[in-house]
């Protein structure tokens, strides 16, 4: 399978979001290109902190990325309030 080029979001700044702890989480979508079926996913890109320490990688379907900012949404929301779920 190969990636099918360059996404613009790869390009856009607003794909990203660095943490106070100086991660930089970036979001994408990924196209592969396979036989059979075309295959889309969502990707999570969480670099280094700082110091090195390694980072973390994840691909999600649409509906997987979908659940995840409802969760995210939900967490932000009770963060706002000062509650805990």
């Amino acid at each position: 399978m190969a990636t099918a080029g360059t996404d613009r979001t790869d390009m856009a700044d607003d794909t990203s979001v660095v943490t106070r702890c100086g991660r930089t989480i970036k979001v994408r979508c990924m196209h592969l290109v396979s036989p059979d079926h075309p295959i889309t996913r969502v990707t999570l890109d969480v670099s280094q902190v700082r110091g090195g320490v390694p980072g973390t990688w994840a691909a999600l379907t649409p509906d997987e990325a979908r659940r995840l900012a409802r969760l995210l949404l939900d967490q932000v929301g009770l963060a706002e309030q000062g509650r805990r779920p």
